[in-house]
């Protein structure tokens, strides 16, 4: 029954609060009247020019009226009598615009259950348009409503034109991003795909879409069979793939087999730069290389690879390559349009960097000029102190540094971080170490700070000091690695309490197994317990897995020991070449009297 008039004007006098709103409304009421009460006329057209037609609203006086209220109510902030009014406008006369509004309203006031309740009265007076059902899968979701929102997801996916289903598809996993039951989560999306999981078009990305919501849900075993079985489905899909990917990023021991398999020459090249980055991540950085060079070989103007190789080259020591790999990248980025600049800046960076190891300052600082995204000012800016420091100009290059904008508390950091390590770069440890001091002591409880401090005392032979750091750290946060490794390896490298020293070690490889530098301190470990032959081993597997000037005076030595006297001159050859100026491996090669 539609409410009489005399009921609404009260409920405008407790929301008119103005003399001014109160003229408003009085003005607005006599338009009202008249429109209400005179007939409307349409006014005769001169011959020679045709009038559009006129489509008068079939809406009554009393409905705008109080779709007036509604609005009027919502601006003096009555929002729940706004809501009431405009929700039931909508339902009188099935105005999707009145329906949307009544949901805007209840969400701008936070409240969720009205939300729910006009998007699912605008469902049901409107059961094909796919809006108000979207609204009502967006509101259960929102509501941590796992279990009510299998039905509008089945209907997203009926309503959804077939030329934009696949997209539907994979936006599933952001829409459930929020909730908090991610096992039934994946359920209820495995429910509303199974009409689509054996088709050959839409069954990849469902299974890929169910794997990363079982990955969500803790399940990576079911995630794996998930990407199996798109994979299966159409061996040329890219989603389970991407899925297998995420899955070797989280460590899961036979996702890599699925990945190898189905990465071959004809995938598009950005599949094998996921594959590559993983191998990054995990340390693996010669068969990272290794499948770049494939990728840059089968795709030669794919620009992406070229810059991901300069930079592993430049990681691995290999300047030349890195510099002719930067360049020609440089030189595809050129044919593209818009050219990339956040890429473009990193080639100049890497390309400056090289150009400072090899002491060309004039050359380094002519890349720099050529970097122009704002956001790499502060790396500009310590590249160049980098250049005042080898030119001796070091309280320049600390105050060039000093001048880096930074707002935030991470900026602030970062800013720390750089003055540190440009100290330590040139051996002015005295100096690292007491700004790191006085940052320890204003954030006792911040680890990498503390770390970096142990890391520093250990250079000016403060070794009790570093081992207390180290011990607080563990004490404070017992899976902090580098933590166990460092103090494990300072045992092992003055020879004391190596079985202490084995053991931090262990401990470390227990969180990062994969990481080189650790595999490299447990070779030392062995060397200094008298197991050479082991120690080999052991250090062979971390120069292989990351050539690196430090492994290589280790394993160097177990070879000279060994009186394998070629093969440690190699290494240490090698060791040079990435970096001449090694503290470690000039010490073990004058130390050994090696004739390098």
């Amino acid at each position: 029954m539609k409410p009489p008039l005399r009921f609404l004007l009260p409920l405008l006098s407790r929301t008119v609060q103005s003399e001014a709103m109160l003229r408003f409304w009085r003005t607005g009421l006599a338009c009202l009247s008249l429109l209400v009460a005179a007939p409307f006329v349409v006014a005769q057209t001169p011959p020679a020019a045709k009038a559009e037609a006129v489509v008068n609203s079939s809406m009554s006086g009393e409905m705008l009226l109080q779709i007036l209220l509604g609005e009027l109510n919502s601006q003096q902030g009555e929002p729940g009598v706004a809501y009431s009014l405009l929700l039931d406008a909508a339902r009188r006369t099935g105005d999707e615009r009145l329906y949307k509004r009544a949901v805007d309203i209840a969400l701008t006031s936070r409240s969720g259950d009205a939300a729910l309740e006009a998007a699912s009265a605008w469902r049901q007076a409107m059961p094909r348009s796919r809006e108000p059902n979207l609204r009502v899968l967006q509101i259960v979701l929102a509501l941590n409503r796992v279990a009510e929102s299998l039905g509008p997801l089945r209907t997203e996916l009926q309503l959804v034109p077939e030329a934009e289903r696949l997209s539907v598809i994979g936006s599933i996993p952001r829409l459930y991003a929020r909730v908090s039951d991610r096992k039934l989560a994946a359920y209820v999306v495995e429910q509303a795909l199974a009409t689509y999981q054996a088709q050959s078009k839409t069954g990849p990305l469902a299974w890929a879409v169910i794997g990363q919501m079982r990955l969500a849900a803790k399940d990576p075993e079911a995630a794996l069979e998930a990407a199996r079985r798109g994979h299966a489905l159409n061996a040329t899909e890219q989603a389970p793939i991407w899925l297998a990917i995420e899955l070797m990023s989280q460590k899961h021991p036979n996702a890599e087999a699925l990945v190898q398999q189905s990465i071959t020459p004809q995938s598009p090249p950005d599949l094998r730069l996921g594959w590559v980055r993983v191998l990054i991540e995990n340390q693996r950085l010669p068969e990272a290389l290794a499948q770049l060079q494939v990728s840059t070989t089968q795709h030669p103007d794919f620009a992406p690879g070229w810059l991901l190789l300069g930079s592993l080259y430049a990681e691995t020591g290999q300047p030349a390559q890195a510099r002719s790999t930067w360049l020609q990248f440089l030189k595809l980025a050129e044919t593209l349009s818009p050219a990339p600049a956040r890429d473009l800046d990193q080639a100049y960076l890497g390309l400056s960097q090289l150009a400072l190891k090899q002491k060309d300052e004039a050359q380094a600082e002519a890349w720099l000029a050529k970097v122009k995204d704002s956001a790499n000012v502060s790396r500009v800016q310590v590249q160049r102190a980098n250049v005042l420091a080898r030119k001796g100009q070091m309280a320049e290059a600390r105050r060039l540094i000093a001048s880096v904008p930074a707002q935030t508390e991470e900026e602030k950091r970062a800013r720390l971080f750089s003055e540190i390590h440009l100290l330590r770069e040139f051996n002015q440890h005295a100096e690292a170490y007491q700004l790191l001091a006085d940052a320890v002591k204003a954030q006792p409880q911040d680890n990498d700070l503390a770390y970096e401090l142990a890391m520093t005392a250990e250079k000016l032979e403060r070794l009790d000091e570093m081992e207390k750091l180290l011990k607080g750290i563990i004490a404070r946060q017992p899976d902090y690695h580098h933590a166990y490794n460092a103090l494990g390896y300072s045992l092992a490298d003055r020879n004391l309490r190596l079985d202490e020293a084995l053991t931090l070690i262990q401990k470390a490889l227990s969180f990062a197994p994969d990481d080189p530098f650790i595999t490299d301190s447990l070779g030392w470990v062995e060397f200094r317990r008298g197991n050479v032959q082991q120690a080999l081993k052991i250090l062979q597997k971390a120069y292989r897995a990351r050539p690196d000037p430090e492994i290589a005076a280790h394993l160097g030595e177990v070879h000279w020991v060994l009186n394998q006297k070629e093969q440690a001159l190699q290494v240490w050859r090698e060791g040079l070449a990435l970096n001449p100026d090694n503290t470690s491996l000039r010490d073990t090669l004058r130390r050994l009297g090696a004739p390098l």
